[in-house]
């Protein structure tokens, strides 16, 4: 079982989508610079001053590293401290070498376990504890403070580690939410196309039984068959990006649309009012888009009725356009601040961006939360999934 789990770690990847450097990056280097400076002319007990000096920048500098080489910065800075331990106890100076601004070597250790791979994560940790078990070994500290200070080394590596758990259960729990929309759009998908699948089998018979007495007749049936088909086509290409081998339902019910806003608006225990208002030509919508407004008024309805402060009304407008529908949900409750999407808007995020769209969510300018999302009312021609036209 343990032979199994240093396995896992040894061969565990480094984090996908690792930053290079950040801004916090130069305050870090700035800050660290500045203490140096300061440490280094307002103590008069720093033994060895020229060198602490260069070896207090040295550290100060590897930070910048941390995240594309964190094996790497833990070996140049802990061998660092290893080497100017040696040559404490060759020289043997009355007080320890070295600024107090050093402490910006726990950066190291934090960064180590938080973006290095897990053949990185246990050689850095090898390294670590070789340089605290030379410093404990050399210097006259008790034993209660040298455990102490072993945990205060440690402390930044587990919340490194614990921050690495959580942002990749979060990254899994995101893609769940995703997986989930696609499934719903593979369950639409289905349902369309097993609809006007059924239309072409009963418009090809026609014509086939019509061919032999009214030749006028069959062509017209054919010309409906290529029409039937052209439509669906169109609807597999919206949607065929959300496909996965899974299972996607039998039943044949259909997805709720914006007919059906009304109903859910009006729906009993709300304890908001919602002020509906439907503009432009919204009857003849892809079944993909239709399904999709309703989803998006769905869920951020909902979002207002449960987290909305000291809000009284939710006001919601769907407007058709030539070539696109425009869904906008706002309501006027105190703003938030919140910084993150729930899951539900995320699995909207990303319905949305698979049917050509984009949805955006966050405090409005003056009060509330508003939802504001954008689909096509058809595919690009820029995307090559234009709708054939029948030939007449």
């Amino acid at each position: 079982m343990l032979r199994d789990d240093l396995r896992t770690l040894w061969t565990e990847p480094r984090p996908p989508g690792t930053p290079a450097r950040v801004r916090r990056d130069w305050v870090l280097l700035a800050a660290g610079l500045g203490a140096v400076v300061l440490e280094a002319t307002l103590r008069e007990d720093v033994v060895w001053r020229p060198v602490a000096v260069v070896f207090a920048v040295w550290l100060c500098l590897l930070p910048l590293w941390r995240r594309t080489r964190p094996l790497a910065m833990v070996t140049l800075g802990f061998g660092s401290v290893i080497l100017l331990q040696v040559a404490s106890l060759v020289a043997a100076p009355r007080e320890p070498v070295g600024l107090h601004t050093g402490a910006v070597v726990l950066v190291l250790v934090y960064a180590l376990p938080r973006w290095g791979s897990g053949r990185e994560i246990v050689l850095g940790s090898a390294v670590i504890f070789a340089a605290f078990a030379l410093c404990a070994v050399t210097d006259e500290t008790p034993a209660v403070e040298q455990f102490a200070g072993l945990v205060f080394l440690l402390l930044p590596g587990l919340i490194g580690a614990a921050v690495r758990f959580r942002v990749a259960a979060r990254e899994r729990e995101w893609e769940q939410v995703r997986s989930r929309e696609r499934e719903r759009l593979a369950r639409e998908l289905h349902d369309t196309v097993a609809h006007h699948v059924s239309a072409i089998v009963i418009r090809a018979q026609a014509g086939r039984v019509l061919a032999g007495t009214d030749p006028s007749a069959a062509v017209e049936a054919l010309e409906g068959v290529e029409e039937e088909g052209a439509r669906t086509l169109e609807e597999m290409r919206a949607m065929v990006a959300a496909l996965r081998d899974r299972g996607v339902g039998a039943e044949l019910a259909p997805p709720a649309g914006v007919a059906d806003l009304e109903r859910l608006v009006r729906a009993p225990g709300g304890r908001l009012r919602v002020d509906l208002g439907l503009d432009g030509e919204l009857d003849a919508l892809p079944p993909a888009v239709d399904a999709a407004v309703y989803r998006i008024v769905q869920e951020s309805v909902t979002n207002a009725m449960r987290h909305a402060v000291s809000a009284t009304e939710v006001v919601v407008r769907v407007t058709a356009e030539r070539r696109t529908v425009r869904v906008s949900v706002r309501d006027n409750g105190q703003r938030t601040g919140r910084g993150r999407d729930g899951y539900g808007l995320a699995g909207l995020r990303e319905r949305a961006a698979l049917l050509g769209g984009v949805l955006q969510a966050g405090p409005g300018t003056d009060e509330g939360w508003h939802v504001e999302a954008e689909l096509p009312r058809a595919r690009r021609e820029s995307d090559g999934h234009s709708r054939p036209r029948p030939r007449r």
